[in-house]
């Protein structure tokens, strides 16, 4: 008796919607039968559609966009979706909302996830995965990805933010529950901006194993493109903050019109060699003290 009574409204809301309702090749057109998988299901008829419209706006006393389809789980592991098959009737795709795992161990999941199989061949052949997640109950939600890569395709990847505040691309070590420790980034700072360029300038961010900066060993500023190496602020085109430049393999220049590019540099056992001019060297001796 339940069973008919939902069907009668089903197929009266679709009468209404304009789906039709005669006939056609002595097919119901609403069926409300056991599914090949757990369970019901409320089938359309084939190549129908189901249009949904609405003129409602966002509605301030539900906190929430007016919606037309609404997915509710009732059990605190239940997980609602949407399904996406092929023509055998496999899996192949879905848009799974949840908060609870389905272990009672592990930590909650709190997610929208979009999942597609794993490979055939594979150790969990054509298994729906978690490919991309978006958490929700979080001011900031964590978006991870899972066995995917990303890839822009004649596009641009930006990160942007606010003048004055940090703007990373990190990479970091995972551990337990998703958690993340960063090794290193890399930073446009919140240096000023303050006109001629100033400011917002590129620096490579280094990590401690807690996960705690430990310097910036590399910075380009914006303004004139210098580099620095252990200094922030280089007021040169290459500033090292060190006491020692080393130059690991021996040269020794054929003779002092040799083939080089001014501001060349080169040492052997016996002299420093400087490139003054194009193919011109020059020479000091090196001693003992």
């Amino acid at each position: 008796m339940k069973i008919l009574k939902i069907m009668l409204v089903v197929f009266g809301g679709l009468c209404l919607m304009g789906m039709g309702c005669t006939d056609r090749n002595s097919e119901p057109e609403v069926t409300l039968g056991q599914s090949e998988k757990n369970g019901d299901d409320i089938r359309i008829p084939h190549n129908e559609r189901l249009h949904l419209s609405t003129d409602k706006k966002w509605i301030e006393q539900e906190g929430h966009q007016s919606d037309l389809i609404r997915l509710q789980w009732t059990a605190e592991r239940a997980k609602p979706a949407i399904v996406w098959m092929d023509e055998k009737g496999k899996d192949k795709t879905a848009i799974i909302s949840h908060d609870k795992a389905n272990n009672p161990e592990q930590h909650d999941h709190k997610h929208i996830s979009f999942e597609t199989t794993m490979s055939p061949t594979g150790q969990y052949a054509n298994q729906l995965f978690t490919r991309f997640e978006i958490p929700f109950d979080t001011d900031i939600s964590e978006i991870r990805t899972h066995s995917s890569n990303f890839n822009v395709m004649s596009g641009i990847l930006r990160v942007a933010g606010e003048s004055e505040t940090n703007r990373d691309i990190q990479f970091s070590v995972s551990g337990e529950d998703n958690e993340t420790t960063p090794r290193w980034a890399i930073r446009a700072d919140s240096s000023q901006e303050s006109g001629k360029n100033t400011g917002a300038d590129l620096q490579f961010i280094r990590y401690s194993d807690e996960g705690e900066v430990l310097d910036s060993p590399l910075t380009v500023q914006r303004s004139d493109g210098n580099v620095g190496i252990g200094t922030n602020d280089p007021d040169t085109k290459l500033d090292i903050d060190g006491d020692k430049l080393r130059i690991r393999n021996k040269y020794t220049p054929a003779s002092s019109s040799a083939a080089c590019s001014q501001g060349q540099m080169a040492w052997d056992d016996q002299y420093v060699y400087v490139c003054v001019a194009q193919n011109s060297w020059k020479r000091t001796e090196l001693s003992s003290w």
